[in-house]
């Protein structure tokens, strides 16, 4: 990483918050029995705790981001790290249904607002043409739970009670809040601006096809990703006790393929690398599907669909924000709502062929063709662009 050497530590107190943000997003799906059983709730009512957060998620990126829009971006980051933490430990001493579905939709409020803002962040901290690596990094954080954190709050949430999973979360906020006071530098508040001016860059048309690519493109993962226990079980043939390693195999992927990501920005631009990993991800999960029933190439491709389908997020995030000049952060931190719509969107979409019994495979069909759409509004908009700037240099040099 060619940061400066001052730079690295505020931009490791934003991968801190991403690691506690995976950590209560993900831990959940492991711990589930163990919260229903706690509760008194069936399973099925347990799932609702996702719901709520993603929800939270959704409503908060632009809330927040909009009432933080006049203060210091380390003291905004800050404050939803504090919000963050102070709701994921209350959720540890929920009694009831009832109440910790209401802390679990308040611990998603801040998810989209701090990671909309830490990716404005990191890409000022960076040197110049390093701002994908700078975002990169703070992604990290999101990859490695899945890889150490989730496993791990899985693993006490099992064995010493779901609440020690909401406690775990709580101090790595703590941990977080830390980091930040004491490693962010001051930033320069925004210049006042009118509301015409702050919401300039919403008016872009490319700026919501962008958002809407990533709720479809990133969904073709989660159609997958939603029903990897089945798949590993049921079709490959694999003991329940190998779908928490399939689950590190998968995260081990997405931090290699958060990099790559980063990379693929810098080489090309931010958004033909999208449309590249996304057309990557459609043969992939094409391949998944028809060799599902093979142990052994099941896992390699856990892996490989790990790699691609985080090697979207940098570029996607970047693409946000060069197409939203005056409103990056709002942008930013909405791009993050979308990719939670992806979330829900994809594991419904995926479900209704299974419910109608065309087995667990045909999640990595529909995971595809999600995907595909999501390529085919990647490159319409690089040929609008193209044709815009054709126009551009013919009317230069018809002036000349």
């Amino acid at each position: 990483m060619k940061l400066k050497t001052s730079n690295r530590k505020p931009l490791i107190a934003l991968a801190l918050g991403g690691f506690g943000i995976g950590l209560t997003e993900f831990v959940i799906m492991g711990i589930l029995p163990d919260v229903a059983s706690g509760l008194n709730i069936t399973i099925p009512q347990a799932g609702h705790f996702i719901a709520a957060y993603a929800l939270g998620v959704v409503v908060g990126a632009p809330l927040f981001t909009k009432f933080a829009s006049k203060m210091n971006a380390e003291k905004v980051l800050l404050y939803l790290m504090l919000w963050f933490t102070a709701f994921n430990t209350l959720s540890a001493f929920a009694d009831g249904y009832g109440t910790l579905l209401f802390y679990r939709f308040l611990s998603g409020l801040p998810h989209g607002a701090f990671f909309g803002i830490g990716a404005v962040v990191a890409g000022k901290l960076a040197k110049p043409g390093k701002a994908a690596q700078a975002i990169a990094t703070m992604f990290a954080g999101l990859t490695i739970a899945n890889v150490i954190g989730v496993p791990l709050g899985t693993y006490l949430g099992h064995h010493f009670g779901w609440n020690i999973s909401f406690l775990m979360v709580g101090v790595v906020g703590l941990i977080t809040m830390a980091s930040i006071y004491f490693w962010m530098p001051k930033f320069e508040p925004e210049p006042p601006k009118t509301r015409e001016e702050g919401n300039q860059g919403l008016k872009n048309t490319e700026l919501w096809i962008l958002i809407l690519l990533t709720t479809i493109g990133t969904g073709g993962f989660f159609a997958w990703y939603s029903y990897i226990a089945p798949l590993i079980t049921k079709v490959a043939g694999h003991p329940e006790s190998m779908v928490g390693y399939a689950m590190i195999i998968a995260g081990l992927g997405m931090v290699v393929g958060n990099f790559l990501g980063a990379k693929m920005a810098e080489i090309f631009y931010p958004l033909k690398a999208v449309a590249i990993s996304l057309s990557v991800m459609v043969m992939v999960l094409l391949i998944n599907a028809f060799v599902a029933t093979n142990p052994y190439l099941i896992l390699g491709l856990t892996f490989i669909i790990g790699i691609v389908s985080f090697s979207v997020s940098t570029p996607i995030q970047m693409a946000i924000i060069n197409s939203a000049k005056g409103s990056e952060m709002l942008a930013s931190s909405m791009n993050q709502s979308a990719f939670n719509m992806g979330n829900a969107s994809g594991a419904y979409l995926a479900g209704l062929p299974i419910a109608l019994g065309y087995g667990y495979t045909s999640a990595g069909l529909v995971g595809s063709v999600l995907a595909g759409m999501g390529v085919l509004m990647a490159v319409s908009i690089i040929l609008v662009r193209k044709k815009k700037n054709a126009k551009r240099r013919s009317m230069a040099y018809g002036g000349h």
